[in-house]
């Protein structure tokens, strides 16, 4: 802690480090800020009882088989969870064919992918552009202390080496940035690809109950009798 707040009489502390970095170092930490939001509620969102709550996929099938499901029920079902708005929408459409169930699962799953991966790709983008912000302001910076050495000579050593450190400020922060952002931004893509894979599973279950465990009875049709030798003649 001594390296980061040191005495009045020794040094800076955290802002003023962060302060020399410069008006570059504005955006940096615009993007510290976006990239911690997104994560606390990514985090929230994405918890595995919010998007699979246990049991439900059982229970909704034990729905279907009873068959007691009016519209207000499949509402509430399907506003609980990303899992309860897929299974939701195959019950909405379980009188109709199998592959017309499947065509309608399929397109609400795409809606709830692409709910459930809201905000990842604002923080892949800060993943990415973090480090270049820094090497930005690193730039300008050393930019700044060169053009002041052109106009004052060189002086004291020790403050240009200072320049050089408070310059290096800007990449440093950059990626502290951007290492945890992209971390992160990995992480939450691959919780998505495992929902996506147990809500499949769920959906096949509760399809399968819904076109095969129930086929309609086919007419029975009679069939005519065979002409007899006698009705030849």
């Amino acid at each position: 802690m001594r390296a980061l707040w040191m005495s009045s009489d020794g040094g800076a502390n955290v802002l003023e480090i962060l302060m020399a970095g410069g008006w570059a170092m504005v955006p940096i930490l615009i993007c510290s800020a976006v990239a911690l939001a997104i994560v606390l509620e990514r985090c929230l969102t994405l918890r595995r009882k919010a998007v699979l709550p246990p049991g439900l996929g059982e229970e909704v099938r034990q729905w279907a088989r009873s068959g007691q499901l009016d519209p207000s029920h499949l509402q509430t079902l399907a506003n609980g969870s990303p899992l309860g708005e897929l299974l939701a929408a195959a019950l909405a459409v379980r009188n109709r064919p199998r592959e017309l169930i499947k065509e309608r699962i399929e397109d609400t799953g795409r809606h709830v992918v692409h709910r459930m991966e809201r905000y990842l790709n604002t923080l892949g983008t800060i993943a990415l552009i973090g480090p270049l912000l820094g090497l930005f302001g690193t730039v300008i910076g050393l930019i700044r202390m060169f053009m002041q050495v052109m106009a004052g000579g060189i002086g004291d050593p020790a403050r240009m080496a200072g320049g050089i450190g408070e310059a290096l400020i800007c990449t440093a922060s950059g990626l502290t940035v951007a290492i945890p952002a992209y971390v992160l931004h990995r992480y939450f893509r691959s919780r998505v690809a495992s929902y996506c894979v147990a809500m499949e599973k769920q959906a096949t279950a509760l399809l399968d109950d819904l076109t095969l465990t129930t086929p309609a009875a086919a007419p029975r049709t009679r069939r005519a009798p065979a002409p007899s030798s006698t009705d030849a003649g």
